[in-house]
């Protein structure tokens, strides 16, 4: 199972907002046995966020969009999402229930209606945080970019995601430059074409180093794979 990402805003992009989604969301789909292999960055603009999302929901099991559904006026995710899907917003039922059942009478002011509009056809991601339910359309999923809430509506959207195998990884920290170990990684990856291969720079209190990660969903192909490797850190030194 695959899924892409699609980080959408502004201020993430002229570095105001840092975002902490991507690392959590891989995390959290890794744990599920979906991968996640493509993730973009893209401006609050309706027709980067329409190409975006039908690119890559044809391309991909799923799909997952943070930012852009809250109240104010630059939020503009849901609207751009109906129009991919070329479909009208409407009052969703479900979605004004639960936000009359959360807010005090008055409070439930225009802006915060707004959260009730969504595509036709939305099926509601619930929200245990704030409640404005993020929705789904097809294999696409609209979320908060808040971290906290995205969090909570991931939970919300487990019970739609058909999981695959969960990905395992091993690592080995060697103290050596890449380059010396690189040849005869390259020759261990041939052998495990269902084993990634990974190999990162490190300096660990002024040492430099680097990190041999492999990845599968066969453990036992990984378990030899980390043998082969160990064998080979021990012929180099």
């Amino acid at each position: 199972m695959k899924a892409a990402l699609i980080i959408i805003g502004n201020e993430i992009l002229s570095g105001r907002t840092k975002d902490k989604n991507l690392a959590y969301l891989a995390e959290w789909l890794n744990e599920i046995g979906i991968q996640l292999y493509e993730v973009r960055v893209i401006r609050d603009d309706e027709d980067e966020i329409i190409d975006c999302v039908n690119l890559l929901r044809k391309k991909f099991d799923y799909v997952f969009t943070t930012g852009g559904i809250g109240p104010t006026h630059d939020d503009i995710t849901t609207e751009s999402i109906a129009k991919a899907f070329d479909v009208e917003l409407e009052t969703n039922p479900d979605a004004l229930k639960i936000l009359q059942g959360y807010y005090k009478k008055g409070d439930l002011n225009e802006a915060r209606l707004k959260m009730t509009l969504l595509p036709i056809g939305a099926e509601l991601v619930e929200n245990p945080v704030t409640k404005a339910p993020g929705f789904k359309m097809d294999n696409v999923f609209v979320m908060a970019g808040i971290p906290s809430i995205m969090q909570g509506m991931l939970e919300g959207a487990r019970v739609f995601l058909e999981t695959g195998t969960k990905m395992s990884s091993k690592s080995i920290d060697v103290f050596m430059p890449e380059s010396f170990v690189a040849t005869e990684l390259s020759q261990i990856q041939d052998n495990y074409l269902n084993v990634e291969i990974g190999s990162y720079p490190f300096n660990k209190d002024g040492k430099f180093g680097t990190s041999l990660v492999m990845r599968s969903t066969d453990l036992a192909a990984l378990d030899r794979c980390e043998i082969e490797v160990a064998e080979m850190i021990k012929k180099l030194g």
